[in-house]
């Protein structure tokens, strides 16, 4: 496991998983969001976007969580393994909720300088809308992934929580 690529619906804990993987490998952590915003929630254009990205893809190991899915099959080519965490649209709801209301008003880490955390309808009405939009993307790369590549669809929280536990009995 040398460059991990985590994709999977807004709240589905990507960037958790992003940073656990990263503390028990060592690897180092790519968060797209901030290849995608500029501060003040203002959208790079999307070429700047794909620039980013693929600087980013070609270190030679990384954990890179994030969808984009204009760039998934960049970041596949360089990529030993591919997770998607396909977790529900309730609770993926919730979490984008509990996070809203825990850093409203502030910058998370894994977003770009100068984008605070806030709420908006327009975003959780995407965040539900996922399953219809995102997750027939996700899962055709998941089923496209060349078989060199450790495919892993994980759909409860427990499972990640196994996942991590393998990972880490793995590095002991």
């Amino acid at each position: 496991m040398k460059r991990v690529m985590i994709i999977g619906g807004s709240g589905s804990g990507k960037s958790t998983l992003a940073v656990r993987l990263g503390e028990i490998t060592g690897l180092p952590v790519i968060h797209i969001d901030p290849m995608y915003w500029k501060p003040g929630w203002v959208q790079r254009d999307a070429a700047e976007t794909l620039a980013l990205v693929l600087e980013a893809a070609v270190r030679e190991a990384w954990v890179f969580e994030g969808n984009n899915s204009s760039s998934f099959s960049k970041r596949l080519a360089r990529a030993d393994t591919l997770i998607f965490l396909d977790l529900s649209t309730p609770l993926r709801t919730w979490r984008v909720l509990k996070r809203s209301l825990k850093f409203y008003g502030q910058t998370r880490p894994d977003l770009a300088e100068g984008c605070p955390e806030r709420f908006d309808w327009a975003f959780t009405k995407w965040v539900i809308g996922y399953r219809k939009r995102g997750r027939p993307a996700a899962l055709a790369l998941v089923k496209a992934a060349p078989d060199h590549i450790e495919t892993i669809h994980l759909r409860t929280p427990r499972q990640v929580k196994a996942y991590l536990a393998s990972v880490a009995r793995r590095k002991d």
